[in-house]
């Protein structure tokens, strides 16, 4: 069902220009949009497909000039967002209950208006929330606690004992629980040391496919609430994620570290064991933390430093070539100078 672009301008908060009774029917990219579509921009970068886009209209930051009908919001990501959500014309519907092929312990506990998948299989002792959906495949543990409202795609694995907070979505592939990474090296062999705790994911967590998080030695290995973790990423045993906070794929924190609040950990970052990031701090692509980071700190770099410094060392870096070619240059002049010298200190 399509929407107007003033009842959408509305519903984002946002000012509009232009014919308020145009009728949006979906969203798409500036490249790809058609008659009936709205599209948005967020990166000035690409203010240039604003020209050529055939989107009925747009949605842009406050300020921007559009040749075309638009809505003028504070932040396009979050308009556009709640746009396509509401101009969704295939939301997923789940019967309510358990699939026969599913099974179910009998002391397991399943909510109201759950959705149990074909060949999901729940331990006993484990508590599914009221309106939970677990996609076919799914294993929940012994004793697990999933709360109200989450979504757990295909082949989701809960381990025994941990806990889900409401609304949480897990991707396939993900584990919640996994052992940690814990030996003791005796004579040359590593015995494997117990892993005894859990790990517990608060409220409007989301975590991407094939991310690992470990479950505590002892105590909880903590992802705190509302936190957002892409694809690929490890997660060790007595980690603590701040509420808030931004994890992209192929990121790794070792065991024991602490991330505050709203902080950002780039592509392949990498944390050692037993740091504390301070709130808000940005560890940048590619970057090895091997000390604590204060609030706040943007770090970078192969040995992360405050992240000027390192953008300092990346320009000395490229122009290494040309100062290897000065510096012979001047090994050269030196000697001949040497040469010189001798020459006329053993002359007549």
């Amino acid at each position: 069902m399509g929407r107007t672009l003033k009842e959408l301008a509305e519903l984002v908060g946002g000012a509009l220009t232009g014919d308020g009774s145009t009728m949006i029917h979906g969203v798409n990219g500036l490249k790809e949009a058609g008659a009936g579509e709205i599209s948005f921009l967020a990166n000035p970068k690409y203010a240039p497909l604003l020209a050529a886009t055939r989107a009925s209209a747009v949605i842009v930051a406050a300020g921007v000039p559009c040749p075309i009908p638009s809505i003028a919001v504070a932040n396009p990501d979050l308009a556009f967002g709640l746009v396509a959500e509401r101009l969704d014309a295939t939301p997923l519907c789940f019967p309510e209950g358990i699939h026969p092929s599913a099974v179910v312990a009998p002391g397991a506990s399943i909510g109201r208006g759950a959705s149990v998948g074909a060949c999901t299989v729940i331990e006993e002792g484990a508590v599914v929330g009221d309106g939970t959906v677990l996609y076919p495949q799914v294993y929940v543990g012994h004793a697990a606690r999933i709360g109200p409202g989450c979504t757990l795609y295909p082949q989701v694995v809960v381990r025994e004992r941990c806990e889900i907070g409401a609304r949480v979505i897990i991707h396939s592939g993900t584990v919640v629980g996994s052992d940690g990474f814990g030996y003791a090296t005796e004579k040359g062999v590593h015995r494997k040391i117990p892993q005894l705790g859990i790990v517990v994911l608060e409220d409007d967590v989301e975590l991407g496919a094939n991310v690992a998080i470990d479950r505590a030695r002892f105590g909880q290995t903590v992802i705190r609430q509302g936190a957002k973790i892409d694809n690929l990423v490890q997660i060790a045993h007595n980690v603590v994620v701040g509420e808030g906070s931004l994890i992209a794929a192929q990121a790794g924190i070792a065991g024991s570290t602490k991330l505050g609040k709203y902080v950002v950990l780039a592509g392949q970052a990498g944390l050692i064991g037993h740091l504390e990031v301070g709130e808000r701090a940005v560890v940048t692509a590619q970057s090895g933390v091997g000390k604590d980071i204060p609030a706040g700190l943007v770090v970078g770099g192969a040995h992360a430093v405050d992240q000027r410094t390192n953008l300092k060392r990346v320009a000395a870096l490229a122009k290494l070539p040309e100062s290897l070619v000065e510096l012979r240059k001047l090994r050269q002049e030196v000697e001949e100078l040497k040469r010189r010298l001798g020459a006329r200190s053993g002359g007549p």
